[in-house]
């Protein structure tokens, strides 16, 4: 029987075959769209050529009689061929061309077990045991070219698909374009069921139901996808509706709570969507290879996570990251091999890099993105980064960029002669890392030549001057890239508390080991291992896993209840059973659960070891990863229980194992051919090693041994960390601009993950920012707005009052000292580079506490009217002083306040959580200063700041000299004015005029002003730089006293309330501001703050509406805009922690205003209360409606109605048990008159 072990990627098809008898593995890579091309050696006549056949292709005679020969634009029939002479005899002469494919009407796949079995199209294929991983399914998602699907969700839930969680993907974006929906057709079931799974209404498929339903078989539409409201506590109505639809006649029903039994309804819903409209495409491709073996071979597919199941029992959904699992398995087998315990994997391709890391066993994740879609389903876990051999290398606003975006297969490379871009591939070739005369496709000297144009067009751009590429502008390139890499790498290892240089680096893929030494000596990694089958890695995997089978099962008890022990059997034996009626037996190979605090959202993955206590192993994990300990008294909860059910992966080969070293025979010259090495022979770099599939980049320094299974085990001799070496200064600054931002990134990851509430959890209510010594913003991640602009006012107000030294971090949230409003706390970690001296940069970060205080739970009392209302007042003051904790002090004042916190434990909680976001940010920049300098690392903060204020300089001269003047009033008639003079490259905005101190909480301060215009700003000038306080510095603001900036007196009672001047007058302010520069109509102009608790807890959100439209483009529906981009709670995370019922999430159709572009719409969202509650609603545009410009109409005010009952704009209430509140929010206005030319 030959094994035959096949992975399909979206460019190329490797395989892999080992004969009965045989003990070296046969080879192949063939490209994906199922054709061989081969070059061609002689044009012997007009309808016969000679090819030259790759080594390792069993093609005897006869082999390719019947294929399809195309050259040129033209095909032909294959009527006999010659082994010996490799001659193709043709039906009908061709263009004659340097190369030829060859192809039939079959997969990939088939044809690499053709190619390695010699099976020609006239005979069948031997007995086989066939193992498939494959990216079609990921490529048809991405590209949509999956089946039409009809969605069958709860009423009220239609649009929930479309609205998502309402955050808008590019914070800076004017034109926000949304992802088409996965479903062609969406319906509403009447039905319900509750948080706990009982049945709230039972489902009875009605006329209107059934017609529909006929209507769309009727279309074509035989796929559905079922998604009912907490299906996954009782998935009776899922069962129900699915036998129901295909006794109607559908083909096939995928139903969320099938596919994964778990909580939150959207990505249950999303996957199910993804796996219907997958399932009649993957079916197609596993007929067609059942089809063509014979009926004795064995056929089973790679899952994501890593396992082996039969062809005809696997879901689409888990096999999306087939191809990538199977190289991860691969790795470990080697690694194993080698004695390695310890490995982080590196696979290169063309278009993007991925890297996991092995310990000694695999870590998953069991949710995944794949292109808009999340998707429930376990899989290694795997981080892929848009860095490939195929990145483009180019200049973009004043500064270098490699990647995201590929050449890909067509047009390729600059070297392919096809008119591509410089990239990644091309910047090798040109440095002598890659041999022309044995790349993937023949090169020649034009080739070489297009990749030198392509390089100098870019040198020139970036002001290096010469008529030959820079070697040193070369490498710099690489080093951009390397340095992406390099993050994915931390991002699996740093992140989860891993020392990457404890690790050996293990580099696969086409590219990979070309640029493993770099991913190295970054990382401070002083072993790299490169697997004979580098070239292949991912197919080899496939012959290493086992068949295996996973049992899920959400739980959500805490972690002592006496049920729980018999819940994890169940799932144990439900696992079993799966492996059994795969015709296997096998062991329980893996038991995973998932934990976390009581109230917290994020879990921690935990391997369950039946003889140690699950509680010990949650709070050291706690502690290695986030750096304290969680708060004594908060419970532990179990999420999740998985177990695994496998027969066990297997590796077999000779370990590894080096006598003495030898040097190689007949190794002259820099490029080396891998097959003339041996057993034990060493190389010293610099050398490039080649094999047919892959190419190895040896570095200076470093030395490469093969070991006894054919990897070649790198060792450097003395180096570790970045080599320092003068780079051209665009590439430097480029490299620091990633780097900054790479810190700013993982400090709100850290945050996000290590917090407790679901406000800064699930909502995402926080920023994290990167400040200078003077205390300036120089960049942050792309959180909220509302925060980042006011940052540096902060830091410099804070550090103005309170003296700093090395080991504090400061707290406040003080509207006069940079805050907005209370519920908004920011902590300030100074950076010293040298004792005795002033900080060299600051790390800060500002997260929402969902409950601080004040008169109303939620700490944003509508009818507050002093800053002592609101809630707790926390002047600038220490959080830790010099390395010792004030945590005491800080929850003294917490309970002391006249108004005092009704949840301590979760604001310490979260201000743990923050503290560790700003030391994960203090390692990092702690570590640039001690690689580069105080000196450098400030010489590159200046420059981002002067590349920001070029881009505005530069949006100025194109404004011209002139002056604009702009009004918006609240809804109680409080007036914003703003007037803008733009001369000789500066701006002044003055806001004279505007309303006096407001009596009620719509004050805003200096910070929320200076957030509202820096965000302006950036957005004017839609040019991809930093958001820092470089662009203010050819702005000036005049800001007289009042409601914008009221005066704030030392007792909390006597000064303004300011909640809604964060969240509503900011809004109104980038209004107005939008207004006088007349860049697009108003959006929705509100946060829609909604806000409900008790004397025990407060729950808070913001909720989207219309985006305004532009010259050229609709505004968009259902997203949050401007100075928020919060998430919503998912409604069964909602309905599952607080007592209410969510009725409906819908669009409001209609309410964005007309014109020739037309506003977005808002939203509907009704909400049943299940207790007494106090309700808070903090809005604008209830009155003043969304402006139109250019002859656009307005868009309608938002509403609210409690049982009907229309309520103000800013309202509160106590809720009764059944009340039931509706909220409507505002559309954006149109822009153009409706009768211009069509669109």
């Amino acid at each position: 029987m030959f094994k035959l072990r096949v992975d399909t990627g979206g460019t190329f098809t490797d395989c892999w075959a080992l004969a009965e008898g045989e003990s070296h593995p046969r080879l192949a890579k063939v490209l994906s769209s199922g054709r061989l091309r081969v070059p061609v050696r002689e044009w012997t006549g007009e309808t016969e050529l000679t090819i030259t056949v790759p080594s390792g292709w069993r093609t005897g005679d006869t082999f390719f009689t019947g294929y399809k020969l195309e050259s040129g634009g033209e095909s032909a029939l294959v009527l006999s061929y010659s082994a010996r002479e490799a001659r193709l005899v043709l039906s009908r002469p061709v263009p004659k061309r340097d190369s030829i494919d060859l192809f039939t009407r079959e997969e990939a796949p088939v044809l690499g077990a053709r190619l390695l079995t010699g099976t020609p199209l006239d005979r069948p294929f031997p007995e086989i045991e066939f193992r498939l991983a494959t990216t079609r399914g990921t490529n048809a998602l991405l590209e949509r070219k999956g089946a039409k699907v009809a969605l069958f969700v709860t009423s009220g839930f239609a649009d929930l698909p479309i609205i998502r969680d309402q955050r808008r993907a590019d914070l800076f974006a004017l034109r926000h374009e949304r992802p088409a929906p996965l479903f062609s057709s969406v319906m509403e079931v009447d039905e319900r069921i509750a948080a706990d799974g009982r049945v709230l209404k039972g489902l009875s498929p009605d006329a209107n139901l059934n017609d529909r339903a006929l209507e769309l078989l009727e279309a074509g539409i035989d796929v559905a996808a079922v998604a009912l409201l907490h299906s996954h506590r009782n998935p009776v109505h899922e069962i129900a509706l699915r036998d129901h639809l295909l006794a109607l006649g559908f083909a096939h029903v995928s139903t969320s709570a099938e596919l994964a039994p778990l909580v939150k309804i959207l990505p249950r819903l999303e996957t199910a969507l993804a796996n219907a409209t997958l399932q009649p495409v993957m079916q197609a491709f596993v007929d067609h290879h059942r089809e063509r073996f014979s009926g004795e071979s064995r056929l089973l597919m790679m899952t994501s996570a890593g396992g082996l199941e039969p062809m005809e029992q696997f879901r689409p959904k888990d096999s999306l990251l087939s191809g990538p699992a199977g190289g991860v398995s691969g790795a470990a087998a080697i690694a194993e091999e080698l004695g390695f315990e310890r490995v982080l994997t590196f696979d290169m391709g063309g278009t993007s890099t991925d890297v996991a890391r092995y310990d000694s066993g695999f870590q998953y994740d069991f949710e995944q993105r794949v292109g808009n879609a999340r998707v429930l389903a376990p899989a290694l876990r795997i981080e892929t980064v848009a860095a490939g051999g195929g990145s483009i290398c180019r200049w973009v606003e004043g500064g270098l960029r490699v990647g995201p975006e590929s050449a890909g297969a067509q047009p390729g490379p600059a070297c392919y002669g096809l008119g591509g871009p410089l990239t990644i591939t091309d910047v090798n070739l040109l440095l002598g890392r890659i041999d022309p005369a044995n790349f993937g496709i023949p090169l020649t000297s034009s080739n070489l030549e297009d990749a030198r144009r392509a390089a100098l067009d870019l040198q020139r751009l970036a002001g290096i001057g010469g008529e030959e590429p820079d070697s040193g502008f070369l490498s710099g390139l690489l080093d951009l890239a390397v340095e992406q890499m390099a993050d994915a790498v931390r991002t699996i290892s740093v992140r989860e508390g891993a020392d990457p240089s404890e690790y050996a680096l293990l580099a696969f893929g086409g590219a990979g080991p070309l640029h493993a030494c770099a991913i190295a000596e970054r990382l401070g990694i002083s072993t790299i291992l490169v697997p004979g089958e580098a070239g292949l890695l991912s197919a080899y995997g496939l012959e290493c896993a086992g068949i295996e089978r996973f049992a899920e099962r959400q739980i959500d008890r805490v972690v002592d209840d006496p049920g729980i022990g018999e819940i994890f059997s169940t799932v144990e034996n439900e696992a079993l059973e799966s492996l059994a009626a795969a015709g296997e037996r096998g062991t329980i190979t893996r038991r995973i659960a998932e934990l976390r605090l009581t109230g917290q959202d994020a879990t921690l993955t935990i391997e369950v070891i039946p003889s140690e206590s699950l509680s010990d192993a949650f709070l050291n994990r706690y502690a290695a990863i986030f750096g304290y300990t969680p708060p004594a008294g908060r419970a532990i909860e179990v999420v999740s229980y998985r177990a695994i059910a496998g027969t066990g992966r297997k590796t077999g080969r000779e370990a590894y194992a080096v006598d003495s070293a030898r040097k190689p025979e007949s190794t002259e010259g820099f490029f080396l051919n891998r097959n003339l090495l041996r057993t034990g022979d060493e190389v010293s770099g610099p050398r490039v090693i080649q094999d047919p599939f892959s190419t190895l980049y040896l570095a200076p320094k470093w030395t490469a041994t093969l070991a006894n299974n054919g990897s070649l085990v790198l060792t450097c001799q003395g180096y570790r960390g970045d080599r320092a070496r003068s780079r051209p200064e665009a590439v430097e600054r480029e490299l620091f601009r990633h780097r900054f931002d790479h810190i700013v990134r993982e400090m709100g990851t850290m945050l996000q993950r290590s917090a407790i509430s679901t406000n800064v959890k699930e909502r995402a209510d926080f920023s994290c920012a990167l400040l200078d010594g003077d205390g300036e913003l120089i960049t942050s991640a792309p959180h909220i707005p509302v925060h980042l602009g006011a940052m540096g006012l902060c830091v410099r107000k804070v550090r103005e009052r309170v003296p700093m030294a090395p080991g504090d971090t400061l707290i406040t949230n003080h509207p006069a000292a940079g805050g907005s409003h209370l519920p908004d706390v920011t902590l300030i970690t100074p950076i010293f580079d040298r004792v005795g001296s002033p900080p060299v940069a600051y790390i800060a970060n500002r997260a929402h506490h969902a409950e601080i205080g004040g008169i109303t739970p939620g700490s944003m009392p509508p009818s507050a009217t002093c800053l002592a209302e609101e809630g707790v007042v926390i002047a600038p003051r220490h959080l830790i002083r010099e390395g010792e904790s004030c945590f005491d002090e800080i929850a003294a004042i917490l309970t002391n306040a006249p108004y005092p916190t009704r949840r301590l434990s979760d604001n310490l909680a979260d201000l743990n959580a923050q503290l560790a976001a700003n030391r994960r940010g203090a390692e990092m920049l702690e570590s640039l200063l001690s690689e580069h300098g105080e000196e450098v690392v400030a010489e590159q903060f200046k420059h981002l700041k002067d590349r920001s204020l070029e881009a505005l300089s530069h949006h100025l001269e194109r404004f011209g000299d002139r002056e604009v003047a702009a009004e918006e009033t609240l809804d109680d008639g409080t007036p914003i004015r703003v007037s803008i003079q733009c001369r000789k490259g500066s701006l002044a905005i003055s806001f004279a005029g505007s309303g006096a101190v407001h009596p009620g909480n719509l004050n805003a301060t200096p910070a929320i002003l200076q957030s509202a215009v820096l965000y302006v700003l950036r957005l004017w000038t839609q040019s991809p730089v930093p958001l820092n306080e470089g662009l203010m510095r050819a702005v000036s603001i005049d800001l007289p006293d009042g409601f914008l900036n009221p005066s704030f007196d030392e007792d909390p009672m006597l000064c303004p309330a300011v909640v809604g001047g964060n969240v509503e007058t900011s809004q109104r302010v980038v209004d107005t501001l939008l207004k006088t520069l007349g860049i697009q109509a108003c959006s929705q102009g509100t946060m829609n703050n909604f806000l409900f608790g008790d004397g025990n807890f407060g729950y808070y959100e913001t909720i989207c509406g219309g985006a305004g439209a532009g010259p050229g483009y609709d505004g968009a529906s259902a997203l949050h805009t401007h100075m928020t981009n919060t998430a919503i709670t998912d409604p069964e995370i909602l309905e599952q922690r607080y007592p209410v019922r969510l009725h409906r999430f819908s669009l409001r159709p209609g309410s964005g205003g007309g014109g020739r572009w037309h506003g977005g719409n808002g939203i509907i969202r009704e909400i049943e209360f299940l207790a007494p509650l106090e309700v808070s609603l903090l809005t604008q545009h209830r009155i003043v409606a969304p402006y139109g410009r250019e002859g656009g109409s307005d868009g309608q005010c938002g509403r609210q109605t409690l049982n009907g009952k229309l309520l103000p704009g800013i309202a509160a209430f106590a809720a009764n048990p059944g009340d039931r509140l509706v909220i409507e929010t505002p559309g954006g206005g149109g822009w153009g008159t409706a009768d211009a030319e069509s669109k």
